[in-house]
């Protein structure tokens, strides 16, 4: 049952991470992207954290932690030409990491 609750947890992060995003992507971009592929973008995010080592990096002394988010771009632009997703404008796929990061950091603020 504690797995479980754990799942629902992150469905739910998951979809207000998603609803984040959409409110933070600019008016031109708001209907570009499917809610799937705001999950699978997300998703690669994750990924690219947990291959990347930036989950294990030590802040820096103001208690930061550096990262570029071109790599992640890249990464995402990368990723779903190989899974066939499409093709992705790397400024477009660049709000959507901001999104992300800009969601992260009202988190943060909240604790």
């Amino acid at each position: 049952m504690k797995q479980e609750d754990e799942f629902l947890q992150e469905d739910l992060d998951d979809e207000k991470t998603i609803e984040h995003i959409k409110s933070y992507l600019p008016q031109e971009l708001k209907d570009k992207f499917t809610d799937d592929e705001l999950y699978y973008f997300l998703d690669l995010i994750d990924e690219y954290y947990a291959q990347s080592g930036i989950l294990d990096a030590q802040p820096d002394a103001d208690g930061y932690i550096e990262i570029d988010l071109e790599k992640i771009v890249d990464y995402i632009v990368k990723e779903a030409r190989k899974d066939e997703m499409g093709e992705y404008a790397p400024d477009d796929i660049l709000f959507v990491v901001q999104g992300e990061m800009d969601y992260a950091d009202t988190l943060d603020e909240d604790e």
